[in-house]
């Protein structure tokens, strides 16, 4: 059976690697998601590039400093283990700007981050827009659901995996995929009521 592995996997943060807190700018409530760090160990065993990839509005909206989402991320690198890019996304829904997942630039970015092509990248993340984002840059995006995923976006996503340790073999393994499931850590239930921007 012939295997791959991906150029890097670059995850959402909030809702895929930690639990969402909405605009968080407390170290202290980072809380990895189950598993997170044991799928993040098994790549960088495997010596593939990991980076982050995440919008944070709150900092447009004046919700968090800027000091304080680099405490929020350092403190997500000292339960997750070390990260070999970073690309965050300040800006607002209105701003217009390039990188705001949907719009592939956070992705394009730590692509060229890491000097690998973006069409060779995974993106993991937990709701529509992370793999629209992938899509837009070329990449292969992954969902994991949670309860606050929608169910027109688990619909969309080419690949749905139930948690991060089958995202991450899914990712290494094109050529053996599971069936897409309808739920994963969420029931694929979700609304937008109590879902924070991001």
């Amino acid at each position: 059976m012939t295997r791959w592995r991906p150029a890097a996997v670059l995850f959402d943060r909030d809702g895929t690697l930690v639990r969402d807190v909405p605009y968080n700018d407390d170290p202290a409530l980072v809380e990895p998601v189950p598993g997170a760090r044991e799928a993040l160990d098994r790549l960088r065993a495997a010596g593939v590039p990991i980076g982050v990839v995440t919008n944070q509005s709150g900092v447009a909206a004046g919700l968090i400093r800027p000091d304080r989402l680099r405490a929020v991320n350092a403190r997500v690198e000292e339960l997750l283990g070390p990260f070999d890019v970073w690309r965050v996304c300040p800006h607002g829904e209105r701003d217009g700007c390039a990188c705001r997942k949907p719009r592939p630039g956070l992705v394009r970015q730590a692509a060229r981050a890491l000097g690998v092509p973006p069409g060779e990248c995974v993106v993991i993340g937990d709701i529509g827009r992370d793999v629209e984002a992938a899509r837009a840059a070329g990449a292969r995006g992954i969902l994991v659901p949670t309860p606050q995923t929608l169910p027109e976006e688990i619909a969309a996503a080419a690949e749905v995996a139930a948690d991060l340790a089958e995202a991450v073999a899914l990712a290494c393994r094109p050529d053996a995929r599971p069936p897409r499931v309808a739920g994963g850590r969420g029931t694929g239930r979700g609304s937008r009521i109590g879902r924070t921007p991001r």
